[in-house]
C-alpha cells in the first residue's frame, strides 16, 4: 500500500472559542497548526487542510485547502469525505486525518494506524487513548480511511449520518490504542481554559 496522504481537519465552527480558526491560536511561539504540521508531515506523503470559507486565509501554509462538499456543517465525516475525494485525484489509496486543535498527538500515529488496519477487508482504523485504569476513549478524528469507501461514505452522509463510529463500526474498523501518560496525547483545545492548559503543557515539553 502506498504511503497515506494526510488531511488536517479544520472545518469546525469553534463555537466554544468564540468562532474563528482554532489552529491559528498561539502556542509556545507558534500556532497550534504549526505544532500539528510538525508532527504530521514526517508521517505522511503530503498534507492538505480541510477548511471551509475563504481558503486564502491559509495561503501562508502552502497547503492545498479542501472544503466540505456536503451542505451545512456535517461534522468531521464531511471533512473525511473531502479528504478522500482529494486523495482520489492524487491517485492515493488512503488518507490519515488529524484534528487541527490537537497539538500533542503521537509521532507514531500513522504506523500504528496502519498496523491496526492490517488483515482487514478495508484499510480503516481509528485511534484511541487508554488511561492507567484501562479505560479507553475513541478518538474518531484521528483515523486511517480508504479511498475505496468514499462513495459509501457519501451515501451515508446524504442519508443523514453524522456520528463517525456508526460508520466505522459498520465497516469493522481497527483500533490503534495509545497510552495516556502525563496527558492524553489527543488533548484538544476547545475552550480558552484548555488553551491555557495547552500552553502550560507545551512549555513543560520544551524544558
Amino acid at each position: 500500500m502506498k504511503q497515506p496522504l494526510g488531511v488536517i481537519l479544520a472545518g469546525g465552527l469553534a463555537t466554544r472559542m468564540g468562532g474563528g480558526d482554532k489552529g491559528r491560536l498561539e502556542l509556545s511561539g507558534q500556532s497550534i497548526l504549526d505544532h500539528v504540521l510538525a508532527r504530521f508531515q514526517p508521517q505522511v506523503a503530503t498534507v492538505a487542510l480541510n477548511a471551509n470559507g475563504d481558503p486564502a486565509r491559509f495561503a501562508d501554509l502552502g497547503l492545498p485547502v479542501i472544503a466540505d462538499s456536503v451542505e451545512g456543517y456535517a461534522g468531521p465525516l464531511a471533512g473525511v469525505l473531502a479528504g478522500l475525494d482529494w486523495a482520489a485525484t492524487q491517485g492515493a489509496d488512503t488518507i490519515v486525518t488529524a484534528a487541527a486543535d490537537t497539538p500533542f498527538f503521537p509521532c507514531d500515529l500513522v504506523p500504528q494506524l496502519l498496523l491496526a488496519a492490517e488483515d482487514r477487508r478495508y484499510p480503516l482504523a481509528l485511534s484511541a487513548s487508554q488511561g492507567a485504569d484501562g479505560k479507553v476513549w475513541r478518538q474518531p478524528t484521528f483515523g486511517l480511511w480508504p479511498v475505496a469507501l468514499r462513495h459509501d461514505l457519501r451515501a451515508a452522509l446524504d442519508d443523514g449520518l453524522r456520528k463517525v463510529v456508526l460508520w466505522t463500526d459498520k465497516h469493522e474498523a481497527g483500533q490503534a490504542v495509545f497510552p495516556v501518560s502525563d496527558i492524553d496525547p489527543f488533548f484538544n483545545v476547545n475552550t480558552p481554559e484548555e488553551l491555557q492548559t495547552a500552553r502550560r503543557l507545551a512549555g513543560e515539553q520544551t524544558r
